[in-house]
């Protein structure tokens, strides 16, 4: 729904306090602006600078400017011919005052009688507990799809400057999320630098809103599919599932996979080779840069970390060790005052409602410290088990990282019973490091199905029929290899003695 057809409603159900967040207070001004003139109502403004302005003139004495002077200078503007519509730009400012706070209250009460309607215009919604219940919040939607393609030809007017067709598509996809004026002035670089519209120049710029919000990082990596040796099967899906067309049905938009597995299996670098492989941003939630020292600080940076992930889509979100940040859900809440549970309530809302085209990557070492209700289904489309690489697996893996680091390929290769992708590059790199074969080098690394075999074998049970399998398809089925060791010994001759 329109902003304007919005405010409308709310008019003529004789709501005398709104309070609109919005990043782009021309545009909605404008267009609280046209509703005005064609339903015939008064409309004023106020900001610190011009003060008070009715009808493009400014009125009122030179105090106007202030506050609370302009609160109580609205009384006079009212009139019975028509309802009056009060903007005040930014007020947010000035509602710690308990004098503008008891001000603007006592006005909006009367505007039910004067037919005011005043309207709070500002980036956040910080309304204090007096004014709670008098105001009604609106937000002011970002530009659709069809609004950004209307920007970008008003200004790329040449032949040859926008893109057509699945061009065109790619362009607004990295679009999605900015707003008009963040719009023009992408489109405007682009056709400065490339004299084209190119989706390159518009992620620059997009990029720009993490490095101001100090909760995500952009991975920016040459490395694709290609980098990583086996993990064919959740290659196949991720990949088949991110590059099916759903702008004709968000029902169907694909939601992530939670990457359940052994320390070193490559679960951080098949996130970072995804956005690559797919040609989507990669985002990295830092969830130490979410902990706040205020109270509520932390869920208010939750939300605003997951906002600013929905304005970069279509994208990837990379969670990495999710289980440690969500560890305390478990407890009473005594040790963090229950702000993991709160965080964990946040990003399940989130998993449910979002509508972005954002494909949330989360990995994890230990199922057990994970609350339950995060694992369920469809909060993602699978949880896969990254299993200690096979034969095969090693193989590939050993081929890369000896031609990445310049290494002898002819030379024996160590024995790699239990190792991971991660001990096989460490082996390779000390290899280059210090100038030795690779046997040699192998001496120095030490697997972690040695240093943790016990919870490396728990957590592989565990996955056995629980998970699916990232390698060959289908569940994932573990072999345990207790009592192996033993002699077995027949029972079908009894021996002598």
């Amino acid at each position: 729904m329109k902003l304007s057809d919005r405010i409308g409603e709310l008019v003529r159900a004789c709501f005398s306090a709104i309070w609109i967040e919005s990043h782009e207070h021309d545009d909605a001004i404008s267009e609280i602006a046209g509703l005005c003139r064609d339903q015939n109502w008064r409309l004023a403004t106020w900001d610190i600078d011009q003060g008070i302005q009715l009808s493009g003139s400014t009125v009122g004495d030179d105090q106007a400017s202030d506050p609370l002077s302009a609160i109580r200078a609205m009384r006079s503007l009212a009139s019975e011919e028509a309802p009056l519509i009060v903007i005040l730009r930014n007020f947010h400012r000035f509602l710690g005052s308990a004098e503008i706070v008891q001000a603007l209250a006592s006005q909006v009460v009367l505007g039910k009688s004067t037919r005011t309607i005043y309207v709070v215009l500002s980036p956040v919604v910080q309304i204090p507990m007096e004014l709670e219940k008098l105001f009604i919040t609106v937000e002011h939607p970002l530009p659709t799809r069809d609004q950004l393609k209307v920007i970008a030809e008003e200004i790329a007017t040449e032949d040859g400057e926008l893109p057509s067709g699945d061009d065109l598509e790619t362009v607004l996809d990295a679009a999605m999320g900015l707003t008009r004026l963040e719009m023009e002035n992408a489109v405007g670089l682009s056709l400065v630098r490339e004299s084209k519209v190119k989706p390159d120049t518009i992620w620059e710029l997009k990029s720009g809103m993490l490095k101001k919000s100090g909760l995500l990082r952009l991975y920016k990596g040459k490395d694709d599919f290609g980098s990583l040796g086996g993990l064919e099967s959740l290659k196949a899906f991720c990949k088949r599932s991110l590059l099916q067309p759903v702008r004709d049905n968000p029902v169907k938009q694909p939601k992530g996979v939670l990457l359940l597995g052994v320390p070193g299996t490559g679960k951080s670098a098949f996130a970072k080779a995804l956005g690559k492989e797919t040609g989507r941003p990669t985002l990295i939630l830092d969830v130490g840069a979410l902990m706040g020292s205020l109270v509520g600080q932390t869920e208010q940076n939750v939300r605003r970390a997951l906002q600013i992930a929905d304005a970069m889509a279509p994208a990837i979100l990379f969670i990495d060790e999710l289980e440690k940040a969500l560890s305390g859900t478990s407890g009473s809440g005594q040790n963090d005052s229950g702000v993991a549970s709160r965080m964990l309530g946040t990003l399940l809302s989130w998993m449910n409602d979002h509508k972005s085209n954002v494909y949330l990557i989360a990995t994890c070492n230990d199922i057990s410290r994970m609350p339950p209700e995060l694992t369920r289904a469809e909060r993602f489309d699978g949880i896969v088990f990254l299993d200690l690489p096979g034969r095969e697996q090693k193989d590939r893996i050993w081929d890369q990282y000896i031609e990445l680091f310049q290494l002898d390929g002819d030379q024996r290769r160590p024995v790699d019973e239990g190792w991971t992708g991660a001990e096989i590059r460490s082996c390779c790199r000390l290899a280059a490091l210090l100038d030795l074969p690779l046997s040699q080098a192998s001496l120095n690394v030490v697997p972690v199905s040695a240093t943790s075999a016990e919870s490396v074998e728990r957590l592989r049970e565990w996955a056995s029929g629980r998970c699916l399998d990232a390698d060959k398809g289908g569940i994932f089925r573990h072999r345990s290899n207790a009592g192996s060791s033993r002699r077995r010994v027949s029972r079908a001759k009894l021996s002598d003695n």
